[in-house]
C-alpha cells in the first residue's frame, strides 16, 4: 500500500515537471509569436480589451455582481487602451501603467472578497478570472520583449545619458545588450541550465 502511495508521489513530481515545461514552451513560442507581429498583437489586445468590456457589461445587465467589481473592472479597461496606446513600449511611471497596476490589484481584492462571500460553483468563478481579470494582464506580460526587435526612430532631442553629438542608431545598438524582457529571459534560461550541444568535428 505504501509502495503505490509513494509512487504516486513520484508521478506527481514528473507530471508537474511536463506541465511547467509545457508552459515555459508555449510562453517562449508566444513571446516569439509577439516580438514578430507587433501590429497584429496590438490588434489581439485591442480585440481581447472589447470583448472584457462587452462581457463586463452582460455581467451588470445578467448577473448580480457588484457595481464596485463591474466599475472597477472598466476603468482598468480604460487604462489598459493607455497603456496599448504606447504599444509596443512599456513605461512603468506612465500615469496608465501605474493606474493599470493599482485597479488590477484592487479587483482583485473586490473579487476575492465577494466570492469569499458568495459561493459560486468553481467554473464560474474561473472563467470570471480568466476573462474579466486575467487575459488581458497576461498578453501584456507575454508583449513584454515586444520592443527588443523595433529598429530605432530619429528623435528631436537625444536621451538622458547620451551626447548630443552621438547619433541614436549608435546608443540604441550600444544599449541592445541588456534586455530584460521575457523571451530575454527564457534565453537566459536555455543558456544557463540547459545543456548545449556540440559540434563533433569528424
Amino acid at each position: 500500500m505504501w509502495y503505490l502511495y509513494l509512487l504516486s508521489w513520484i508521478a506527481l513530481a514528473i507530471q508537474i515537471c511536463v506541465i511547467t515545461l509545457a508552459i515555459a514552451a508555449g510562453l517562449y513560442y508566444l513571446a516569439e509569436l509577439v516580438e514578430e507581429y507587433t501590429v497584429y498583437t496590438s490588434k489581439v489586445i485591442r480585440c481581447l480589451l472589447i470583448f472584457t468590456t462587452l462581457v463586463y457589461i452582460g455581467l451588470f445587465l445578467f448577473e448580480d455582481i457588484p457595481l464596485s467589481m463591474i466599475i472597477v473592472g472598466l476603468l482598468g479597461n480604460v487604462t489598459y487602451f493607455g497603456v496599448l496606446r504606447d504599444f509596443p513600449y512599456f513605461y512603468i511611471s506612465s500615469p496608465a501603467f501605474v493606474g493599470s497596476v493599482v485597479l488590477l490589484l484592487l479587483n482583485h481584492y473586490f473579487t476575492f472578497s465577494y466570492f469569499s462571500e458568495v459561493w459560486h460553483p468553481f467554473s464560474e468563478v474561473m472563467a470570471y478570472f480568466t476573462l474579466c481579470l486575467w487575459i488581458v494582464p497576461f498578453t501584456f506580460f507575454v508583449s513584454l520583449s515586444a520592443n527588443e526587435n523595433v529598429l530605432p526612430t530619429v528623435t528631436d532631442r537625444a536621451p538622458p545619458g547620451m551626447d548630443e553629438d552621438q547619433d541614436i542608431v549608435s546608443n540604441y545598438f550600444k544599449r541592445k545588450g541588456k534586455k530584460y524582457g521575457l523571451l530575454s529571459f527564457f534565453k537566459y534560461a536555455q543558456e544557463s541550465v540547459l545543456p548545449q550541444r556540440v559540434k563533433k568535428h569528424f
